[in-house]
């Protein structure tokens, strides 16, 4: 069976509208669709499992620095190191970071901590509570 002059000349515009339509489809799919390959998915994926272990996690090591016996002296011994690598490192020689069952510190885990343990939420630690103040909302 033979397909004749007009017949391809009428096919001809359609296929090159499918393959240029394709082109188009991907182009809009991947740049602005929230399209990604299957490595780019992978990676999210672990990163964002990674970031979740972390934020489960930050609360232990806190809570084991403060069950330490001298934790206020430790907590003033961590804020004199100037830059966040020295905190991370000495939660990290502390044991803090080191969760049950591993034998390693998580080094995200005492980059977390130390952040924790440096910001407001410490005052709690030193026995120091902060003051709590009310205030009504807008309505009454």
């Amino acid at each position: 069976m033979e397909i004749s002059r007009e017949t391809k000349a009428a096919v001809r515009p359609a296929l090159w509208g499918a393959v240029a339509g394709a082109i188009a489809l991907t182009i809009v799919g991947f740049s602005w669709g929230g399209w990604v390959t299957g490595g780019t998915a992978e990676t999210l994926a672990k990163n964002s499992a990674a970031t979740a272990v972390v934020a489960a996690l930050t609360p232990i090591c806190v809570e084991k620095f403060r069950q330490a016996a001298d934790a206020s002296a430790n907590l003033v011994e961590m804020k004199k190191a100037t830059y966040a690598w020295d905190q991370s490192k000495f939660v990290e020689k502390g044991g803090w970071a080191t969760m049950p069952g591993s034998a390693e510190p998580n080094s995200a885990v005492a980059k977390a901590c130390a952040e924790s343990l440096g910001s407001q939420k410490a005052v709690e630690l030193r026995g120091e509570l902060a003051p709590v103040v009310w205030t009504a909302p807008r309505w009454i």
